[in-house]
């Protein structure tokens, strides 16, 4: 069953992928947020044009020709792009085979912890504490992420004193069975974050992600080496080479990849599979209520090596406006701290055809001029 159209609907956060085989069966995928009215131009330029005309199951091939195609541009774009084909015909297929994605890789539906995760740091550690206690009295959530430092802050913090005030605050509001988890955003040189590291194992924290520049390698494997916290990374990384030699070296405990950032969910299957044979679990970033949130939903319930919970955005529409309005149907619902993979077919979502409307629109068909 060949590819015959690539369609994509875009706005500057969000661009959705349709995806039409001859046979007229579709599905529905998305590209990464953020500039993603550029990306949507990667697709057509870099993408369709190898994927038109092609067998619309075989997922693997067009992930693995594509980046060869394209062998000068092996960078993020590309693979944003291509992230927006694969998810597509995952969608379709399991349309026209009645399964969710989770059980075309291997998994089931299901529940899944999730952890609330806060992306703020334009916010007192009170407020912060306040806000977060009373996301647990209304969800249950019983894991909790914040920010501390300054994203690529060079051992700066938000303000002065911010981080050693939250910290031991966070702590002190909730329970010694609820989790907390923090994020540097590549804030710290390995001699600080390692300071820092241990300031945090002494308040209970569990998880340290991204404490160091996301690139220098080297510099966060001295600070998992140095720390028993849990450290955290890969998100940004969407090389496949790149991710083996992060897992070859032990960078991290915990590998972090982003379906979307990555170039969807044959590539990111196979991060997760590198990492299980060397016996690291995968807690995927998913920092938004776009698609990537349920991408990982899918991921989580599929592979053998599945951390803790899912990453579960708090933020409302004062920081993320445009993550509003995205779908008819929700897939989001938190119940006693956990989200659900349902049994519908596919992704399981119908796009808002409001926000479909407004949307600018651009496709490539096969054997079009």
């Amino acid at each position: 069953m060949k590819i015959k159209a690539i369609e994509t609907f875009t706005n500057e956060f969000v661009c959705f992928v349709r995806v039409t085989s001859e046979t007229g069966a579709q599905g529905w995928g998305q590209v990464a947020p953020y500039y993603a009215d550029i990306t949507a131009q990667v697709v057509h330029r870099q993408v369709a044009p190898y994927a038109l005309g092609q067998d619309a199951f075989d997922i693997a091939h067009l992930m693995q020709i594509i980046p060869e195609r394209e062998h000068k541009f092996p960078g993020s774009y590309l693979r944003r792009a291509m992230g927006g084909l694969d998810t597509a015909l995952y969608d379709l297929r399991g349309k026209l085979e009645g399964k969710p994605v989770c059980e075309l890789l291997g998994g089931t539906p299901g529940k899944i912890r999730a952890y609330a995760s806060s992306m703020k740091r334009d916010i007192t550690p009170q407020a912060e504490a306040k806000r977060l206690k009373k996301l647990q009295d209304q969800f249950g959530f019983d894991a909790f992420k914040f920010r501390i430092g300054s994203e690529c802050g060079h051992d700066r913090d938000e303000w002065p004193g911010r981080t050693e005030e939250i910290v031991p605050l966070i702590r002190k509001t909730f329970a010694d069975d609820t989790s907390l988890l923090v994020d540097a955003n590549s804030c710290y040189s390995p001699a600080k974050a390692i300071e820092i590291g241990r300031f945090l194992e002494d308040n209970g924290i569990s998880h340290y992600e991204e404490p160091c520049p996301y690139w220098h390698y080297d510099q966060t494997r001295q600070v998992t080496e140095a720390l028993d916290i849990d450290v955290t990374g890969g998100e940004q990384d969407c090389s496949l080479v790149d991710w083996q030699r992060m897992i070859d070296g032990r960078v991290v405990d915990i590998i972090q990849p982003d379906v979307c950032y990555l170039g969807g969910m044959w590539r990111t299957m196979k991060v997760a599979e590198m990492a299980h044979a060397a016996g690291i679990p995968c807690t995927p970033h998913a920092a938004n209520w776009s698609l990537v949130t349920l991408f990982t939903m899918h991921l989580l319930r599929a592979i053998p090596n599945p951390g803790k919970y899912l990453e579960f955005s708090i933020e409302e529409a004062d920081y993320y406006p445009w993550q509003y309005g995205l779908f008819s149907n929700s897939p989001y619902d938190i119940v006693d701290g956990h989200a659900t993979v349902t049994d519908a077919p596919g992704w399981g979502i119908e796009i808002n055809p409001d926000w479909l409307a407004r949307s600018s629109y651009r496709i490539s068909e096969l054997g079009a001029k």
